[in-house]
């Protein structure tokens, strides 16, 4: 009886996929010709405003919904029928050229949609934003600078896209369409005298351009540098260079730190007498590891921003700042979204190194402390932010031994790291028990 069953089954089984294949044949699941893209409007029916768009996109507009999305189901969201990275490469391959010299980061994310909608819009290439308020969505501090700019670049008033490549590069850096030089050239004539005139007859025709001009917008006539050298605003090229007429107009008269000197030597020879040195001064480059020779947007000609210039040989620290930050960012979110039932709890990081202000500890030149430590006395550096006294009750001080080595006294580093640890208030165990048993080991279980 129960094998008769079994073989009903089975063939009540074969009988349906018998039928479901004859109907297929027959194109009975088929969609009609003119039902192409129309049978997914039925249910999204606010989606007819977006056709009306003045740029629509290929497979929208021809009604080809399933070029993008499974209609049944799928292991991605929005039922995309492949990885939300990978599903524009499939038509659009060789967007991003072979062998780029740069390329726009959200491009090799697969993040195509941070810059233009993949339905329509009323932008052409289906662009979320027009012009530069695309570009300035993301680089903000760009967009704020040339919007603020008392002196802006042309090219960059009519678009970025001038002189940048939206997707990726094979000519400059930065997306550049060509080489920085050749790029300026293109616009700005050399053969010209007012050219020639301009830069104290040097032959600077060859030269980076950057070095002495914001290509963006800057407050300064000739869109120099906000902040420019003095030999360079006084347009006395000779006082570190060679001649105009020489055949090496543009070498130093002297190398490296020897060369700034000349107008530093105050501050120079007070960095010398220090007994550590910040060892890029003595590098064959010199003032220049850190700092520009004619023009920069930072103060103090710095080459970048603290954090970016300390970050290109510190890169471990500054990676776990960042790390410390996030943790201490999401801590505060946490504590907001309690309304009061959460408290905030000491960082996890230090401030000073989280908003890019090394200075704050550290001599950028040269100490007569290790680390190059501003203060030679750990309680005094730390208690320009801190109220230590006030802190602990705990021992500290230069007559205080330290019972883990009695060559150090207990010093405000002793319980606490500089830059961090991940654990709250700087501490270098999970908990301040740790920490105490560290030299109270009777107290230890």
């Amino acid at each position: 009886m129960k094998l008769t069953r079994k073989l009903l089954l089975l063939f009540l089984a074969i009988a349906l996929i018998s039928a479901a294949a004859i109907a297929y044949s027959q194109n009975k699941f088929k969609l009609k010709p003119d039902a192409k893209g129309k049978l997914c409007l039925n249910c999204h029916d606010k989606f007819k405003e977006k056709l009306k768009s003045q740029f629509i996109h290929t497979p929208v507009k021809a009604g080809d919904c399933s070029e993008c999305h499974n209609p049944h189901s799928s292991s991605h969201g929005k039922l995309l029928d492949e990885d939300p990275n990978k599903v524009c490469n499939k038509c659009h391959e060789g967007i991003v050229p072979k062998n780029p010299k740069s390329s726009h980061k959200v491009v090799m994310e697969g993040n195509c949609v941070k810059c233009h909608d993949p339905h329509a819009s009323n932008n052409k290439f289906a662009l979320l934003k027009a012009g530069n308020e695309l570009c300035f969505s993301c680089h903000k501090t760009i967009g704020d600078a040339v919007t603020k700019a008392k002196f802006k670049h042309n090219p960059v008033e009519k678009g970025c896209l001038n002189c940048h490549e939206p997707h990726a590069s094979t000519k400059g850096q930065h997306l550049l369409k060509n080489d920085l030089v050749a790029l300026c050239v293109s616009c700005h004539r050399t053969d010209q005298a007012s050219f020639s005139k301009q830069h104290m007859d040097y032959p600077v025709a060859k030269s980076d351009c950057s070095s002495c001009h914001d290509p963006h917008g800057s407050n300064r006539a000739g869109i120099l540098f906000d902040n420019v050298h003095q030999p360079v605003a006084n347009k006395l090229c000779n006082q570190c260079h060679e001649g105009s007429t020489s055949p090496d107009a543009l070498k130093t008269k002297k190398a490296g730190f020897e060369l700034c000197r000349g107008c530093h030597n105050t501050m120079m020879s007070d960095t010398f007498n220090k007994n550590r040195i910040h060892w890029p001064l003595l590098d064959k480059k010199g003032c220049l590891s850190c700092h520009e020779a004619h023009a920069s947007k930072e103060k103090k000609l710095l080459v970048t921003n603290v954090v970016s210039l300390c970050g290109t040989c510190h890169k471990d620290t500054m990676e776990k700042q960042a790390k410390y930050a996030e943790m201490d960012k999401q801590e505060k979110a946490a504590v907001a979204a309690s309304k009061g039932k959460i408290q905030e709890k000491g960082a996890f990081g230090h401030n000073p190194v989280m908003e890019g202000n090394c200075l704050a500890c550290h001599a950028p030149h040269a100490s007569d402390s290790v680390f190059l430590m501003s203060n030679p006395s750990q309680t005094e550096l730390c208690g320009t932010c801190h109220e230590w006294l006030k802190h602990s009750s705990h021992p500290i001080g230069d007559k205080i031994i330290d019972s883990r080595n009695k060559n150090l006294t207990v010093q405000c580093l002793s319980c606490h790291r500089s830059h961090g640890t991940g654990y709250r208030y700087l501490n270098p165990f999970p908990t301040v028990t740790d920490l105490c048993v560290q030299c109270h080991k009777k107290y230890k279980r």
